[in-house]
């Protein structure tokens, strides 16, 4: 598929969590950490702008560690310099339900904002060059993100929420808020995000959703956010989103061809056929986070 950054979400099964999870969080990064040394001729673990460089130089897949809920974490956010030095490069602080940082997805109705070891977090990320990740917070918990960010916060994969009034896509103010500090928007390819009826599960209303983005928050701060966790979350225990509102909805049903990164020539086809010009495509595709990871990664305050 063309693929030649990609973010590895240490993502923690509910099995390991609360007790489990640090050690989980700490077992996942040596995994990624041991892969990319096993596969050094194809890979690299990168923790800034210029080894992202240097990787794609070498025609190398660059790898960027992300937390996604960072339930490792749990309070205490002394530790982020720990996590830091292993490589971690993006976090967010939340996922499903609430965490002892935020309110995650779903949670709109509580109206929370981040606590005040919520508000530490993003303070100490900032502080140490980590990119701050407000996918799967609520919405509440997005203002608040957005009101106290200093510097680019990303969704990494959250689409619009003015074409699917879903709690994981972001309004179209938090779009150009995420714009106005220098932050990428990457639209979430999950079809229940995209569409409310299966009949819109498709390319054409994903290319909707991107162009949407763009025209909101402008093309210079939109990406792709694919979320190909399809075998990963059958793998999981319990089986993930089961009771998360999506009714009838398979969670994790798939755009068609669009199940893993071979297909993601079809995104270019179809952001093609809608008369984007090529440089554009090309900023959406990746140029755009290629652009915020340069400047940002491991770049501390």
């Amino acid at each position: 598929g063309g693929v030649n950054v990609q973010v590895l979400p240490v993502f923690i099964d509910a099995q390991y969590r609360p007790e489990g999870a640090l050690r989980q969080t700490l077992r996942m990064i040596e995994c990624a950490h041991t892969l990319a040394e096993g596969n050094a001729d194809a890979v690299r673990l990168c923790l800034d702008g210029a080894q992202i460089d240097q990787a794609l130089g070498e025609d190398r897949i660059a790898l960027v560690l992300a937390l996604e809920s960072a339930p490792g974490l749990d309070a205490s956010v002394e530790l982020l310099p720990t996590l830091h030095r292993l490589g971690v490069r993006v976090a967010s602080i939340a996922h499903w339900g609430r965490t002892p940082l935020a309110d995650g997805s779903g949670e709109d109705a509580t109206a929370s904002r981040l606590t005040a070891a919520g508000v530490e977090t993003l303070r100490e990320m900032e502080r140490l060059g980590m990119i701050f990740d407000i996918s799967h917070l609520s919405a509440s918990g997005v203002e608040h993100v957005l009101e106290l960010a200093t510097r680019p916060v990303m969704a990494t994969h959250s689409s619009a929420r003015a074409l699917r009034d879903h709690h994981r896509n972001l309004t179209d103010d938090q779009i150009r808020a995420v714009a106005a500090t220098g932050g990428v928007v990457c639209v979430n390819f999950v079809p229940s995000f995209l569409s409310e009826d299966p009949s819109g599960f498709t390319l054409e209303r994903l290319a909707d959703h991107i162009e949407h983005v763009a025209r909101v928050g402008g093309i210079d701060h939109v990406g792709l956010g694919p979320d190909f966790v399809r075998e990963v979350m059958n793998d999981l225990t319990p089986p993930c989103c089961e009771d998360l509102g999506y009714g009838e909805i398979d969670p994790l049903a798939v755009l068609p061809g669009l199940d893993g990164p071979c297909g993601l020539p079809l995104v270019t086809e179809a952001l093609v056929g809608r008369g984007i010009p090529e440089h554009d495509i090309v900023k959406i595709l990746g140029g755009n986070v290629l652009r915020l990871f340069r400047a940002e990664l491991g770049r501390p305050a």
